[in-house]
């Protein structure tokens, strides 16, 4: 008898897992699947964001101001004059208080694209 009430315990278990198991599964919403080259064009965009807001903190170190971008190139503070990656252009909006760096997407030849922006917090950010 003693083995039919372990069994009996194990089921059980077994059940709310299972129950467990299909309800988690049942509540996931399916993310969108992005095309490997535009998930690897995406996280380049969002460390070049990180790499221009890091040369807008030396620039504003040194100058007790914020920079354009050709500011943090002509100064040395960026090395090269960040473009863009793969169809993204970059600009910098810039004020005494603070700075946003936008790169903006090529939604005409990649459609569903997004814009990211990175400001004073570091923070990268999808952006409409």
């Amino acid at each position: 008898m003693r083995h039919v009430g372990n069994l009996v315990a194990v089921l059980v278990v077994a059940l709310i897992v299972g129950w467990i198991y299909k309800s988690y599964l049942k509540n996931q919403q399916a993310a969108p699947i992005a095309h490997p080259r535009q998930t690897i064009d995406a996280i380049g965009v969002q460390n070049d964001l990180l790499a221009i807001a890091q040369a807008e903190r030396m620039y504003q170190v040194e100058h007790n101001a914020y920079g354009s971008l050709d500011d943090l190139v002509s100064s040395g503070t960026m090395n090269r004059k960040t473009s863009g990656r793969d169809g993204y252009s970059y600009e910098a909006e810039v004020s005494p208080e603070g700075f946003r760096i936008v790169a903006h997407c090529p939604s005409d030849a990649v459609p569903g694209c997004t814009n990211y922006a990175v400001d004073q917090t570091m923070q990268v950010a999808p952006t409409p």
